[in-house]
């Protein structure tokens, strides 16, 4: 649950996470959540929600354990997705851009995100785009490499096949996730579908994600080729981290002829 709070020490407006109370009672959950905070803290980029505190409390109703974040106002990508149904190509690639260049410094660091999806994405008024949860998804999971791991390292939807079949992460995932973004916002939906969470975790594992101009016919080639690229089964034939994904992307974009986009007009 997130609130909205205040730094009386500081004076300044802030977002406090708090976590289930079923995990802040789990000392191992705990001991992961201080260690991936401390790690998201070293983050700073513009693109990346900023960790200023963590902490835990003793509370009458049991243990609260929190985290203090830059508070971002607006919404997020799934609620633009939800309003607009797809964007137009010059549209996601300015989309994309941002988050990948907190990936990328976030790669650069050390950090594995382990959980990119919309909702993590959030979208200012003014059109500045932030990705949030960095090492949230790999504090709440369990240490281990069984394929329900997999699954619980990430949404569903955008989860890499190495997650799934192996427990696995690295920059690489998150490439795979940001490839599946970019798959949806080109499109209004995500390449899988299932009657459950298995079956979706399955295709991702079996199947090749599609072009998106199957959907869109306005998708350029060279958007389609750097999806199937960033969406490939195997790590090693995707790009190397977000950094390389992001140059990609921007040759990708000279290649369509797509112009830049105000960030304010997607807010």
């Amino acid at each position: 649950t997130v609130y909205a709070g205040t730094d009386l020490r500081l004076d300044r407006r802030i977002a406090v996470k708090v976590m289930a109370p079923a995990l802040a009672h789990d000392p191992s959950f705990t001991d992961r959540f201080v260690r991936e905070a401390r790690s998201a803290a070293r983050l700073s980029h513009p693109n990346a929600v900023a960790v200023f505190d963590q902490g835990a409390e003793d509370v009458p109703a049991g243990r609260v354990v929190f985290l203090v974040m830059e508070l971002v106002r607006g919404g997020t990508l799934r609620d633009l997705l939800r309003r607009r149904g797809r964007l137009r190509p010059d549209e996601a690639v300015a989309l994309l851009e941002p988050v990948l260049r907190a990936l990328a410094a976030a790669h650069a660091a050390g950090i594995t995100h382990r959980d990119v999806k919309p909702e993590n994405v959030l979208i200012a008024p003014d059109g500045a785009v932030k990705v949030a949860d960095f090492g949230l998804a790999r504090a709440v999971a369990a240490p281990s490499t069984s394929t329900q791991a997999g699954v619980v390292l990430g949404t569903v939807a955008y989860v890499a096949p190495e997650q799934v079949a192996r427990g696995s992460a690295d920059a690489r995932t998150d490439v795979y996730s940001a490839g599946i973004l970019l798959y949806e916002l080109l499109t209004g939906v995500p390449p899988y579908a299932g009657d459950s969470a298995i079956a979706v975790a399955y295709r991702h594992v079996h199947d090749d994600v599609p072009p998106p101009s199957q959907l869109a016919a306005d998708v350029p080639p060279a958007l389609d080729e750097l999806v199937l690229r960033a969406t490939r089964r195997e790590p090693g034939a995707r790009p190397a981290d977000a950094g390389a994904f992001l140059a990609e992307l921007a040759m990708a974009r000279a290649d369509a002829g797509l112009r830049p986009v105000p960030p304010a007009s997607l807010a």
